[in-house]
């Protein structure tokens, strides 16, 4: 077994199991490789909450052996994966970013897609720093402090799968989990220059149990489309805890993201007719609208006839954190981002009428979509309005005269969190500051293959770049 350990660090998961597989390479190797990377990587980006090599170690040597014996249990086995700090993982305490919840006792049992991942071999070995409960779109918590962006450390990656977004980037994982209930993968994909995809709302076996409820959407962070669709493949096998997902068919994700786009029909808007942004983000769309019509797509500039359903999402979102103060000490909720505890404070004002009446708009909202998507397979967007800004503690806003809240500066990922549609960021190169740039890939409900397969080709057409560790170092 000879790789060297740098060489390991920007290795897919589809490359490193062909490693395993021809014992170029060991799972021991790959592991101890990653470990240090996160060692450097945190004092200078914080990334993570907590590393667990002990554990990682003794689940390389095991995998190792099975690759050995040619019985590895799926071409996931042995590969590093980091996870989000609020999904639960047996054994480990899932903070989920806050003070209110640091220092309670270990989960009893793994969400489902953790249950996944474990079961088809991959080494889980770090939990990754997230906001308060995930409340904004931003990565810094009382908890964990400030995350920084490999490509600038003085910018944010944005949140709050950030810490995820960032290990993925910089080499420490091939594959990073993360919970996208407004944007949450989608908006540190843009922000870090890695792969993020939401997937429909119930497309993975789930608990319920956060407090964004049925608005997320869990997923893969990875640096290829590949990988992106092998992992979301394993993720969505089924659990007899979510019974709805489990009905569902089990799609062959790596296979169908290999089909390209010929014959697929793709609208492309520029503001969904209703965003701001700025003109330096629109070029990547235009390039990209561009390669999908040269491999074959149909391509027509078409805004979905929409709205901005700000003031739905403004309701919904503080309910759904008042609801989750309810069950909180007084103790456990001083201890929260002041920021989250002005969101708790505008939801208890609210109405049972309010909320019902928001959920109405998003439910017109969704048919909206749907028939929009009877005449387009694909709806290309800009993935952020705006350039990754300053990293600050506190922060909720590069802007709170022109971006109030977050959800001001991120127009492109809600719309589809409300609707429970699959989207993607998908990364294109980097602006005249060296700053990631992305477009975003969305689809109808439960066609996540249409999305990996429009990705898979903007991959092809401008390979997804990393971070120059001399940024960050």
């Amino acid at each position: 077994m000879g790789g060297s350990m740098t060489g390991t660090l920007y290795l897919s998961a589809t490359e490193l199991a062909d490693h395993y597989r021809s014992r170029s390479l060991s799972p021991v190797e790959t592991i101890t490789a990653s470990l240090a990377r996160a060692e450097a990587v945190q004092p200078r980006l914080n990334a993570f909450r907590l590393i667990d090599g002990e554990r990682a170690h003794a689940e390389a040597q095991a995998s190792e052996r099975r690759w050995r014996d040619g019985a590895p249990l799926s071409p996931l086995d042995g590969v590093p994966v980091v996870i989000k700090d609020n999904q639960a993982f047996a054994g480990q305490a899932k903070a989920s970013g806050s003070r209110a919840f640091a220092g309670g006792p270990p989960a009893a049992e793994d969400m489902p897609l953790i249950a996944r991942l474990r079961e088809a071999g991959a080494i889980m070995f770090a939990r990754t720093t997230m906001p308060d409960l995930g409340w904004k779109g931003l990565n810094d918590s009382p908890l964990t402090g400030v995350t920084r962006n490999p490509w600038n450390p003085d910018m944010t990656p944005g949140g709050s799968s950030g810490g995820s977004a960032v290990a993925v980037a910089t080499g420490c994982a091939p594959i990073g989990t993360g919970g996208d209930g407004g944007g949450s993968i989608r908006i540190p994909a843009a922000f870090t220059g890695v792969y993020g995809i939401k997937p429909t709302s119930g497309r993975l076996p789930s608990l319920y149990d956060s407090p964004a409820g049925d608005l997320v959407g869990n997923g893969p962070l990875t640096r290829t489309v590949a990988d992106a669709a092998l992992a979301l493949a394993i993720m969505a096998r089924p659990d007899p805890r979510d019974p709805f997902a489990s009905g569902l068919t089990q799609v062959d994700f790596p296979a169908e993201a290999r089909r390209g786009v010929a014959g697929l029909r793709v609208a492309v808007s520029a503001n969904c007719g209703f965003a701001e942004i700025d003109v330096s983000r629109v070029g990547p769309l235009e390039a990209a609208a561009k390669v999908l019509e040269e491999a074959g797509a149909t391509v027509v500039r078409a805004d979905p006839p929409i709205w901005n359903a700000r003031a739905a999402l403004d309701v919904i979102w503080g309910a759904v954190y008042a609801a989750a103060a309810t069950t909180m000490s007084g103790e456990q909720i001083a201890a929260l981002d002041p920021g989250l505890v002005e969101v708790v404070k505008r939801g208890l004002m609210l109405s049972a009428a309010a909320e019902r009446t928001a959920q109405a708009e998003r439910t017109r909202l969704t048919h909206v979509f749907i028939r929009f998507f009877r005449d387009h397979d694909i709806l290309l967007t800009p993935a952020m309005p705006i350039a990754p800004f300053r990293a600050e503690m506190g922060l909720n806003t590069p802007d709170a005269v022109r971006f109030p809240e977050w959800y001001d500066w991120t127009p492109y990922t809600w719309p589809f969190n409300l609707t429970k549609m699959p989207a993607a960021s998908c990364p294109w190169g980097t602006d005249a500051d060296g700053l990631p740039q992305a477009v975003q890939v969305v689809a109808t409900h439960f066609r996540e293959d249409l999305v990996l397969r429009a990705s898979a080709v903007l991959e092809a057409a401008h390979p997804f770049e990393q971070p120059p560790d001399d940024t960050w170092r």
